[in-house]
């Protein structure tokens, strides 16, 4: 099973320690589109800060993020999985797990972004900013930039079951295609109260991130999104097919849940 996540704005603070090492990432594939954006992105926030601030979408008081992001060079390196401290990885809670689920995590997991465009949660790199939204100079869209990068590279891990847990901002980024989408499945949360139903936007991240460690701590390797459906059944969550999966379009789960938190 391959897990395809979104990063959370929120990062860790700097640390200590040795700097990223582009050729030692998972996904070598991506290694020059990886050198190329982190490039671009140095060169911007050397620059003029207020043209910085203004590409990368910062507010006066996220006005530092600009000289973190120009010290990325030789800033300490983490791994992934400790540099995103958002709402869905706090409920993934990766430092809790036995070795056994956190072996699982290491496997299973991809995180999209728009500065390395997807690592694993081993892989060490410092904090940043930097969203799948933004038009850097001379790259452009850096979800177009990413989607040409991993064309070839993303069906090469994508051989079982894919669990879809990207925003849309990411998703841009990689499509899965051919025969890979019949065995995608995404899943939308929505809340039930009064008999009705709604989508929930801030707190279905940290739905996923739950579904997410269920899965990982009960050992759970569905191949088939059905085998995913009996799985988080299995594991007391209240699933429903919305679609069927088709040649075109992936498998489409919805998660009921009766309270946000």
């Amino acid at each position: 099973m391959l897990v395809l996540l979104p990063p959370s704005e929120g990062k860790a603070a700097s640390a200590d320690g040795v700097p990223v090492a582009l050729d030692g990432l998972s996904l070598p594939g991506l290694t020059d589109a990886r050198g190329e954006v982190l490039e671009t992105l140095v060169a911007l926030c050397r620059g003029d800060e207020d043209a910085a601030a203004g590409v990368l979408g910062l507010s006066p008081g996220l006005r530092g993020e600009v000289a973190r992001n120009a010290a990325l060079p030789t800033a300490g390196a983490l791994p992934a999985g400790e540099v995103y401290t958002g709402v869905l990885f706090d409920n993934l809670g990766l430092a809790t797990l036995d070795e056994e689920a956190r072996d699982r995590a290491g496997r299973s997991l991809l995180v999209f972004s728009g500065l390395w465009g997807a690592v694993r949660v081993g892989d060490r790199i410092p904090p940043y900013r930097c969203s799948m939204g933004v038009k850097l100079p001379g790259l452009g869209a850096l979800g177009a930039y990413w989607r040409r990068a991993m064309a070839d590279v993303l069906p090469e891990v994508a051989d079982g079951l894919v669990l879809d847990l990207r925003s849309a901002a990411y998703a841009a980024a990689w499509k899965p295609a051919g025969e890979v989408v019949s065995r995608t499945a995404t899943v939308r949360v929505l809340q039930e109260r009064n008999g009705r139903r709604t989508v929930v936007s801030h707190f279905n991240k940290a739905t996923k991130g739950r579904l997410v460690r269920d899965l990982l701590v009960a050992g759970a390797e569905p191949k088939t999104p059905g085998e995913l459906l009996d799985a988080l059944l299995g594991l007391g969550h209240r699933v429903e097919v919305a679609a069927e999966g088709t040649a075109r379009k992936p498998w489409q789960l919805d998660v009921v849940v009766t309270e946000v938190h």
